[in-house]
């Protein structure tokens, strides 16, 4: 029987990328030890039976913490945002759980296991948003002198949730921490202390970005035990772009020693004349290749 097991969620729009993100998986051979568990949240019939070949399980997502309809609006990828803090409640025959977001997808398979390696003893293992390239790491808009207001993803949607001051400022210059890829164990405390941060969240904030508050709290606030991986483990493509290596043919970071990237993930999208890679996979960018020439490419997965 297979432990350890990796999930993720889409709807019928994303569903060529989830089925990317499957491919990228299944690809490696150790992959064969693992479960691939698949929450549905609004595809179709004909996606979810190409898909069930792939996979060990396909299951509803549902709502595990009551929202109210007018902030839903019909959005049932929202489900994402709190679903996946219930994991072990959907497939509880696993001992680890390694998230992924569709819109990611696995170029090394080292990331893979260091994510469950990660998350032994209860720890929460995860990404922060920081690393060598990064200029910006919270926005503020200057007043006058001194006087700032606190622009920084935490704070702003620490404010928007009503969590309260104290609890904003811990939060407002803290390294942001990506939700996209995570790993817990099943026993792991993380579990309950994310769903009841992720119940406060979700009262006065928005739907989007809740649980990855919730789980910057549980880690700077609630003190989680937390083993932070490298940025390559979630690559976020729109902070920085990776390089291209042509002789290994595989993304890797665009500084020295340029290490292969784990885990490419294209959050918010790669945006070309208006058009985003994630729905549209003819789009090529120009990015380098290590001889510092520019090269075209997409960022998507490719067999």
């Amino acid at each position: 029987m297979k432990k350890n097991v990796i999930v993720s969620l889409a709807d019928a729009n994303y569903f060529p990328l989830l089925e990317e993100l499957v491919d990228s998986i299944k690809r490696f051979k150790e992959s064969e030890k693992i479960a691939i568990c698949i929450l549905d949240a609004g595809l179709t019939s004909e996606q979810k039976e190409k898909l069930s070949k792939k996979v060990d399980e396909i299951k509803s997502a549902e709502w595990d913490i009551e929202v109210s309809d007018f902030k839903v609006r019909g959005k049932e990828w929202l489900k994402s945002q709190v679903s996946r803090a219930f994991l072990p409640k959907y497939f509880p025959n696993y001992e680890k759980y390694l998230w992924i977001d569709c819109d990611a997808w696995v170029n090394d398979w080292n990331c893979v296991e260091l994510y469950f390696k990660a998350c032994d003893y209860g720890k929460l293992g995860i990404t922060q948003t920081i690393g060598p390239g990064y200029k910006i790491t919270s926005k503020v808009n200057w007043l006058i002198g001194k006087l700032a207001i606190i622009k920084s993803q935490n704070f702003k949607h620490a404010i928007k949730s009503k969590i309260g001051y104290d609890k904003a400022r811990k939060l407002a210059f803290a390294p942001h921490i990506n939700i996209g890829v995570f790993s817990l164990e099943k026993n792991s405390k993380g579990w309950n202390s994310w769903q009841k941060n992720l119940s406060k969240t979700l009262k006065a904030g928005n739907i989007f970005g809740s649980e990855g508050l919730a789980i910057n709290m549980s880690v700077y606030i609630d003190d989680l035990e937390t083993e932070f991986l490298p940025l390559n483990c979630n690559w976020i493509t729109s902070n920085l772009l990776p390089k291209y290596d042509e002789n290994k043919k595989t993304f890797v970071e665009p500084y020295l020693p340029n290490y292969k990237i784990g885990i490419l993930h294209l959050a918010a999208g790669i945006w070309k004349d208006g058009k985003d890679m994630r729905v549209d996979k003819s789009i090529e960018i120009d990015i380098e290749n290590l001889d510092n020439k520019k090269i075209k490419r997409s960022l998507r997965f490719k067999k």
